[in-house]
C-alpha cells in the first residue's frame, strides 16, 4: 500500500508566549513547511540565521536543506515526517519585528522584545502541541539550528529521542560575539535605520555589510583563494562583487530589525546558563546528542563541540574534513549525511565516530 504523503506550507498561531524576559506576546504567529511520510516519526529541523522554514521545498524552488531531505536521502521522507518552522523574531511570515503586532495594529519594529533561543524553542512546542505532534523523534539544525537542537534536548527530553547539533558550541564564544558586533553597528550606525524605525521595505547599507562580515567567516580562507584567486577586471576584485553581491541579495529579502534580533539571540546563546555552567549542563544533558564539527570553522570550535559531546553520557561527535568551514552543514551532504541516517537508524556502530584528527 503507496505510504501516506504531505507537502504543506502554512502557519500556525498561538493564542499567547510568555518570553523569558517576563515579556507576553499574544497571537504568535509561526510559519512551517511540513513534508513527507506524515504517519511517519516526526522531526524538527530548526534553520540558521538567514534561512527559513523552506528546507525541502519543491522540484520548482527547492529548500536549504534539499540535498538532505527526500526520498532515500539521508533524512528519508519515505520513512519520516519532516517538519520546519521559521523562527520566532524571523520575517519569512512568522511574528518578529516586522510583524504587525496585535494589541496596537503598528508594526512592531524596534519595539520587538529581546528573545533568547530557549524563547525560539518553547514557541516550536506550543505551536507543535497545536499540530498535534506528540513526540519528535529527532531535532536537527546547524549553527543558529544547532543552538535551538540543544536547547531542545535541555527543555523537552521526555518529548525527543535523539539531538543532532551540527556547526554549533555550547555558547557563541568572544570570537564570534566580536563578529556579531561589526554587524550590529554596521546596521545601527547606517542613517538610514533610524533607530529602527526605517520604513518597510528599505534597503539598509548597513545590512548590507552586516551580511558581507558574516560572509567572511562562514567559510575558510582556503576556500576563497582557491576560488578567487586575486582575479579580477576593471581594477576590481571578483571577490568585491561576489560580497558586494552577497549583501545585496540578503539586503532585498531581510528585516534589519530582524538579523538585529536573531543576532542578540545568537549572543545568549549558553547551554550552561541557570544550569551551573557548561560541564555540568553537559554531564546532566538527558537526550542521545550527535554533534557535528567541520574543519575550518572559525567561530564554532570543533575542538570546543568535541568536549563537549564527550562529556555527554549518550554524546557521540564527528569531524568533517573540509575546505567549506562553517558552511560545511549546508554542503558536501555524502560526508556527512550518512552519520545522520545511520543514528536515525540505531546503526550507529557502523560510522567511524571521528573522520579525522581535529588539528
Amino acid at each position: 500500500m503507496e505510504k501516506p504523503h504531505t507537502y504543506e506550507v502554512n502557519s500556525i498561531t498561538i493564542p499567547s508566549l510568555t518570553l523569558e524576559s517576563g515579556v507576553t506576546l499574544s497571537n504568535v504567529e509561526l510559519s512551517y513547511e511540513r513534508t513527507g511520510n506524515h504517519e511517519g516519526p516526526s522531526i524538527l529541523v530548526c534553520h540558521a540565521l538567514t534561512g527559513n522554514h523552506i528546507v525541502k521545498g519543491t522540484t520548482e524552488d527547492r529548500g536549504w536543506w534539499d540535498g538532505l531531505i527526500g526520498p532515500g536521502s539521508p533524512i528519508d521522507t519515505e520513512k519520516y515526517h519532516v517538519i520546519a518552522f521559521n523562527v520566532l523574531g524571523g520575517c519569512e511570515g512568522s511574528t518578529g519585528p516586522a510583524s504587525t503586532n496585535p494589541d496596537t495594529g503598528e508594526r512592531y519594529g524596534p519595539s520587538f522584545p529581546a528573545i533568547t533561543i530557549r524563547d525560539m524553542v518553547h514557541a516550536q512546542y506550543e505551536a507543535l502541541q497545536l499540530l498535534s505532534v506528540e513526540h519528535l523523534e529527532a531535532v536537527i539544525g546547524g549553527s543558529l539550528g544547532g543552538m535551538q537542537a540543544l536547547e531542545w534536548g535541555a527543555l523537552y527530553p521526555e518529548y525527543i529521542k535523539k539531538v543532532f547539533a551540527l556547526a554549533v558550541t555550547p555558547a557563541l564564544n568572544d570570537y564570534g560575539l566580536a563578529f556579531n558586533h561589526i554587524g550590529i553597528t554596521a546596521i545601527q550606525e547606517d542613517p538610514a535605520f533610524q533607530g529602527g524605525d526605517y520604513p518597510p521595505g528599505a534597503l539598509l547599507k548597513g545590512l548590507e555589510i552586516a551580511r558581507m562580515v558574516g560572509m567572511v567567516t562562514y567559510r575558510t580562507q582556503k576556500l576563497f583563494n582557491q576560488r578567487f584567486q586575486r582575479r579580477g577586471k576593471k581594477g576590481r576584485y571578483h571577490v568585491e562583487s561576489y560580497l558586494d553581491y552577497q549583501g545585496e541579495k540578503l539586503g532585498k529579502r531581510f528585516d534589519p530589525n530582524s538579523y538585529l534580533t536573531l543576532l542578540k539571540a545568537m549572543n545568549s546563546h549558553d547551554i550552561g546558563r541557570e544550569r551551573g555552567g557548561t560541564e555540568e549542563a553537559a554531564k546532566h544533558y538527558p537526550c542521545e546528542l550527535i554533534t557535528i564539527s567541520y574543519e575550518g570553522d572559525s567561530i564554532y570550535s570543533p575542538q570546543d563541540q568535541k568536549e563537549f559531546t564527550e562529556l555527554v553520557s549518550k554524546g557521540n561527535h564527528y569531524f568533517i574534513s573540509t575546505s567549506f568551514g562553517h558552511d560545511g552543514f549546508l554542503v558536501e551532504f555524502e560526508k556527512w549525511g550518512p552519520i545522520i541516517a545511520s543514528h536515525l537508524q540505531n546503526q550507529n556502530h557502523h560510522v567511524p565516530r571521528v573522520f579525522t584528527s581535529i588539528k
